[in-house]
């Protein structure tokens, strides 16, 4: 059977990208693969192995991609890294862009921009590649995002657009790093069974790396685990799926684990400046709210109501306005100055200045991931949170230090305080930024896609932790997910956005 990637006892050239054990993986014809294990265990160096990235000393890859006639392996191997897809190319990347059109100039690239720059790449397209390029522009919705500015889509909508850029191309191995991570579920199920359509009808080899077993499509016939950076031998999926349950109980945490999580965050201090002001209970208040960014409307009447001690659930389509309605409460869109906004019983524009309003709100979301592009101390970016903005780095006061040791206690990742925050795996980082968001002990927790890349055993450990922040007194918590098998127990309202669509 032909070989398509065949590394035998591979050994990084250099020694921080090395696995614990040599490397030895094959791929070949007609198998499609599942790389699944822990954050941190290993998955994305064991990619920038097999895609040549990372440069071997000993057992360097062997690569036989015929039929495809294309010369190099970077033509025949496309891999997206979904940590990769918050910065989406923008270099210079501030938390507010996103909803600011001010922004927005002649050099500003639209969705239709990037598609027709990766068209002309691959020139004239086959009968077969036109098809292809129908059905995904279908699947994805792509027509209805051609004229909107790249900066200003949300998460899902970014990994739409990466997707459809990497499929257009029609790679011979095709690697996805946790690709179905912000996508509602109609787009999620639709993308396996493309993904499924598409290895058969353009002869692709497909490999998944993944955080959720349960993500694994019926397509993938192998499954490779990765276990403290050592590769386990590859087994067919039907394999995996017989020892399924074992595999969740060892990703589930034990009762142990979980009771301690509780009483540390128990017995965090209270912050005594976190109240209501007025002694009125609405935390939030929104009347008749309408968003628009030049002719498309995002919001349209929206009223809303979140009262102290409410947990709600945000669900919806890509592209719905969840994340634009978040910005709105954190005062990150600047139309919320012309919108009825009343939060914690004050009126939005009656003095209260921006940063008054952060003292109040905890925050993480896909779009604060990719502003944190900074090679620094964890310590200073979880310490960052007391600070009530993104890039402020100033060294914490030992009150906050020993806080901020508490809550990476509590996340599990205090013997990560003095690494460098971009070494980390992009679900490390997730958990740091996670621990950003509870630093401050706040009234409003808002939550955008918390679980992003985490795997089975971390989200498990952040329900429980969400969870027991919200016994806590006067917490109220806003979060936002696709996925509500995901939603912590203590989630008692839920909100459904739709599209709107316009009429004129």
């Amino acid at each position: 059977m032909q070989k398509i990637i065949d590394i035998n006892n591979g050994i990084a050239r250099m020694p921080e990208w090395n696995m614990a054990e040599p490397v030895n993986f094959s791929l070949c014809d007609d198998e499609h693969i599942a790389i699944v294990g822990k954050n941190g265990s290993g998955k994305s160096m064991f990619v920038s192995m097999i895609t040549g990235a990372h440069p071997l000393k000993l057992g360097q890859p062997v690569y036989d991609f015929s039929p495809s006639e294309k010369a190099y392996v970077s033509e025949n191997i496309k891999c997206i890294s979904f940590e990769d897809a918050y910065g989406s190319g923008v270099e210079h990347y501030y938390l507010q862009q996103r909803w600011n059109m001010h922004d927005i100039d002649a050099e500003t690239p639209t969705v239709r921009d990037e598609l027709e720059k990766e068209l002309n790449i691959i020139g004239i397209l086959s009968d077969e590649q036109k098809e292809i390029k129908k059905h995904l522009y279908n699947v994805f919705h792509i027509e209805e995002m051609l004229d909107k500015y790249v900066i200003s889509l949300s998460s899902g909508e970014l990994r739409k657009l990466h997707l459809t850029k990497c499929l257009l191309s029609a790679p011979r191995v095709l690697i996805l790093d946790n690709p179905f991570i912000g996508l509602d579920r109609e787009t999620r199920d639709f993308l396996k069974i493309l993904l499924g359509e598409l290895a058969k009808s353009m002869h692709i080899q497909i490999i998944l790396v993944l955080s959720k077993i349960d993500d694994i499509p019926e397509f993938i016939t192998h499954v490779v685990e990765v276990k403290d950076m050592k590769i386990t031998p590859k087994t067919t999926y039907e394999e995996f799926l017989k020892n399924i349950e074992n595999r969740r109980r060892i990703y589930n945490i034990d009762k142990t684990e979980t009771e301690k999580i509780r009483k540390l965050v128990a017995d965090i201090p209270y912050d005594k400046a976190q109240r209501v002001n007025g002694g009125s209970d609405e935390i939030v208040n929104l009347n008749n709210i309408c968003i628009k960014y030049g002719k498309r409307t995002i919001l349209k009447d929206l009223s809303w109501t979140v009262r102290s001690g409410e947990r709600w659930a945000l669900n919806g389509q890509n592209g719905a306005g969840k994340s634009t309605l978040l910005s709105l409460i954190c005062a990150d869109n600047p139309q919320s100055y012309a919108c009825d906004i009343r939060l914690f019983g004050k009126e939005r524009g009656s003095g209260e200045s921006i940063w008054e309003i952060k003292k109040r709100i905890g925050y993480v979301s896909p779009e604060m991931h990719r502003a944190y592009k900074q090679n620094i101390e964890v310590i200073r970016i979880i310490a960052s949170g007391a600070k009530d903005s993104v890039g402020l780095y100033a060294k914490p006061t030992a009150e906050e230090y020993e806080n901020c040791k508490r809550w990476m206690e509590i996340f599990g990742i205090e013997k990560m305080k003095d690494r460098k925050f971009l070494s980390l795996s992009s679900g490390e980082q997730r958990l740091v930024l996670l621990a950003r968001a509870f630093v401050k002990d706040s009234q409003l927790l808002i939550l955008d896609e918390p679980f992003h890349g985490l795997d089975d055993t971390k989200r498990e450990m952040v329900r429980t932790i969400i969870d027991t922040f919200a016994r806590r007194k006067d917490k109220t918590i806003i979060m936002v997910s696709h996925y509500k098998d995901e939603y912590p127990s203590c989630i008692d309202h839920e909100m459904l956005l739709k599209k709107v669509v316009d009429l004129d």
